[in-house]
């Protein structure tokens, strides 16, 4: 099978990793991910000018892309350039409206697309060790509207966000796939406490409190108590996207310690020539060999209509990166010594970005155990 990108995708690849290159350097990105938005508005209004938030959604939903290797060359770049601007609360928000949401609900996509609104994707909660199912956030209907009570744990950038994608349960017990609906819920609606925080990697996130919060029919995106399936969808967009910026991020790690290994000099000669270091890197190019051929394998079958074997693929992946991209973590580090853990070279925050990538949407451990249980279905 032919893996290699159209001329489309190698032209926005390119494009976006040179702009990033270009315009988004260390100093840069250090600005937006410790400022008090957490990222910065105005780029992310020349990334949606690039076409590349369009990239992440299909033409049907006004976008120019939307398939496993448009997001994954996407979110590559997005890797390599540590970038903190809000592309996953996006495409995890944005994806649940496309599967679910009414012909009126799927006008704000284009904003979104457009960079005019933002949206974040508050679905995980305290002790819920990344259970889909697990939902205790409660909506009941009253007097034709919907009032929604529940805590919301980690929102990515959900402290600025223009609009919620909200998860509650309409029906069943806490752990039920049955009876979770999703709700569109305007940031500014009554009763939605936000508190935001900095986040270890860079860029902010937010705890999310509703209290009796209330909201109109038509804020239901879908059936009641028919959420699962559309979180499924979203994550497993999610995880494909965590997985290709991991890939991005593994490769500029490499690439910086390549390079280290060729310019430090230790009894006169680089170090690069030592075998026991020589051995060590090749291990790790091996690892992430494997590491990209689970991405484009997941990638491959995201839109497949096998549910076990999208979601087993997916769940490969997202194995693979955490235990390849804490490995490598550590060993770059090592490689460089007392260096790699100032603050001043980015090879540290690559390191840490990686590590936090293995914690979102489930951790290695998760996906292990999701894998094995998904092939006894």
């Amino acid at each position: 099978m032919d893996f290699t990108h159209t001329e489309d995708r190698r032209m926005l690849g390119d494009m976006l990793t040179r702009f990033i290159s270009e315009q988004y350097g260390f100093t840069v990105r250090e600005s937006h991910a410790r400022s008090a938005q957490g990222y910065s508005p105005d780029f992310w209004q020349r990334y949606a000018g690039l076409g590349t938030i369009a990239a992440l959604f299909h033409e049907r939903d006004g976008g120019m892309g939307g398939t496993g290797f448009d997001i994954s060359i996407v979110f590559e770049a997005v890797g390599r350039g540590l970038v903190v601007e809000p592309f996953l609360p996006t495409l995890l928000a944005g994806s649940s409206v496309v599967h679910a949401g009414s012909s009126e609900q799927k006008r704000l996509l284009q904003a979104l697309i457009e960079g005019q609104l933002t949206a974040a994707f508050a679905h995980a909660e305290p002790l819920t060790h990344y259970e889909t199912a697990l939902v205790r956030c409660s909506a009941v209907q009253q007097d034709g509207t919907w009032i929604l009570n529940g805590i919301k744990a980690v929102v990515d950038c959900g402290e600025h966000a223009d609009w919620l994608v909200v998860s509650a349960r309409t029906d069943g017990h806490i752990s039920d796939p049955d009876g979770i609906s999703l709700f569109l819920v305007p940031g500014n609606t009554p009763g939605v406490q936000r508190q935001g925080y900095p986040l270890i990697e860079g860029g902010r996130a937010a705890e999310i409190t509703l209290t009796n919060v209330q909201l109109p029919a038509d804020a239901l995106l879908g059936s009641p108590g028919a959420g699962h399936a559309t979180l499924e969808y979203a994550m497993g967009r999610g995880v494909l996207a965590l997985c290709a910026e991991a890939m991005g991020a593994l490769e500029a790690a490499r690439d910086t310690t390549l390079e280290y290994l060729r310019q430090r000099r230790q009894f006169g000669v680089p170090i690069g020539r030592f075998q026991a270091l020589q051995h060590r890197m090749a291990d790790l190019l091996l690892e992430i060999e494997q590491a990209r051929s689970s991405v484009i394998n997941a990638a491959a079958k995201l839109e497949a209509s096998d549910r076990v074997q999208r979601e087993r693929a997916l769940s490969a992946a997202k194995y693979t990166l955490g235990r390849v991209g804490i490995l490598a973590a550590e060993e770059f580090i090592q490689m460089h010594g007392g260096i790699g853990m100032t603050w001043e070279l980015p090879l540290a925050h690559y390191a840490k970005r990686l590590v936090m990538i293995d914690h979102q949407l489930g951790d290695s451990d998760h996906h292990l155990q999701r894998y094995i249980a998904l092939g006894r279905e």
